[in-house]
């Protein structure tokens, strides 16, 4: 039976999954699949490539370098989280990005974006490294309002995050069924409707299928929420989430709070080691 790893996104509570992920990897555990939304795709490509601890080293890093994040990024270039830098430049010269493993480690590697056309998601493997396949990367990560359109091999895309959070359901679907999934929302949290919908209605008026899937993402979020208990009642996937409301926002610049938040995903990933493996190992 494949075994798959299901990463939800929530920007920098991503690094909290990082933790989790980075435990799983110094304990040899690989799964056959890897679906990763926003910064679940970001951070989780780092699976692939088999370098552990990577997402909290650029981040903390950069945590306070224009060139990568911020105001003057997002002023400048349309994007708080700078395009270029993140993606064209980190990888390839200041934390290199180990290509070679990343396209000969068997695991299937599937990003997840949202069309802002058809207000779909789109599910995309990758399975090399190019500018366009960062650029799908980006575009799962690249959210509403923080971000520019992302154009890549003929669509325009943005946040995976909009049209399927968790993607559970899709991965059973392509017949992966024994599946570890990383929340990064703490038991019993019911999204509410966002209150930037005024701002988004004006900045993405292009797009009333994409926005159509932001006014209801809420509702998206919870279904999906209650598709994974059911799922997890029924033994189908063993659910790692936060004990508590991980203590950092959608976007920071604290490096301590990065580590913080990191640390806390390690011990519990380090509480969860041996029933992941135990999971995994069941026919």
């Amino acid at each position: 039976m494949r075994k798959g790893l299901v990463l939800e996104g929530g920007a920098m509570r991503g690094l909290w999954t990082a933790g989790v992920t980075d435990v799983m990897m110094e304990h040899d555990v690989h799964p056959d699949a890897l679906i990763g939304v926003s910064a679940g795709a970001a951070f989780g490509c780092n699976y692939k490539s088999r370098q552990i601890g990577r997402a909290i080293r650029y981040n903390t890093r950069f945590a306070n370098d224009s060139r990568y994040s911020g105001v003057k990024s997002l002023l400048t270039s349309g994007d708080y989280f700078n395009a270029h830098f993140g993606y064209h430049v980190v990888p390839y010269k200041y934390d290199i990005f180990d290509t070679a493993i990343f396209e000969q480690n068997p695991m299937t590697f599937t990003i997840v974006c949202t069309d802002v056309e058809t207000g779909q998601a789109v599910y995309h493997d990758m399975t090399h490294v190019d500018y366009d396949e960062l650029e799908w990367l980006r575009a799962s990560a690249s959210m509403p309002l923080a971000s520019k359109v992302v154009h890549v091999q003929g669509r325009k895309l943005l946040d995976g995050g909009v049209s399927d959070s968790i993607p559970l359901e899709y991965f059973e679907q392509q017949g992966i069924r024994r599946n570890v999934v990383i929340l990064t929302q703490p038991l019993g949290y019911q999204k509410e409707h966002n209150k930037l919908m005024p701002l988004m209605r004006l900045s993405l008026r292009k797009y009333p299928n994409f926005l159509r899937a932001l006014d209801e993402r809420h509702l998206m979020y919870n279904r999906q929420l209650e598709y994974v208990a059911e799922a997890e009642r029924q033994g189908r996937c063993l659910v790692i989430r936060p004990e508590e409301k991980i203590p950092i926002g959608h976007i920071s610049h604290d490096a301590d709070q990065m580590r913080l938040v990191y640390e806390i995903g390690r011990k519990a990933g380090e509480r969860y080691i041996d029933r992941i493996r135990d999971f995994y190992a069941k026919e």
